[in-house]
């Protein structure tokens, strides 16, 4: 069983920047890819990055590329979302999700990730 906290959002004005985390309570950590995806209201939930389990290999929405920078630190069992150049069109709940069946491939359907957390929201002012 894996837990997932995620923390760091918040309200920032368009072209700020966010730091998201989400910390795993789940054991060997690094054998397992991490993502994150956001659902705005009314939207369907989507894929924003993801990360392999020795965090070699990452993946990122093309909305989000260049912006956004997904990292981990496996020593504290954290996957983090760096935000920057932030738009209003970035606001939703962000939430993060681990992948146990995929080890260094990092994906990008939601339906491959065994494990969600509660989700933080983030919202971009104009």
């Amino acid at each position: 069983q894996v837990q997932l906290v995620e923390s760091g959002g918040g309200l920032v004005q368009a072209g700020g920047s966010l730091r998201l985390s989400c910390a795993s309570s789940g054991r060997d950590f690094s054998s397992y890819a991490m993502g994150w995806f956001r659902q705005a209201p009314g939207k369907e939930r989507e894929f924003v990055a993801a990360v392999g389990g020795r965090g070699m290999h990452t993946l990122y929405a093309a909305s989000v590329k260049g912006r956004f920078a997904i990292s981990r630190d496996n020593a504290k069992n954290t996957v983090f979302l760096q935000m920057n150049s932030l738009r209003p069109e970035d606001t939703a709940v962000y939430y993060c999700a681990a992948d146990r069946r995929s080890a260094q491939t990092p994906r990008t359907e939601p339906e491959e990730y065994e494990y969600w957390g509660q989700g933080t929201q983030v919202t971009v002012s104009s």
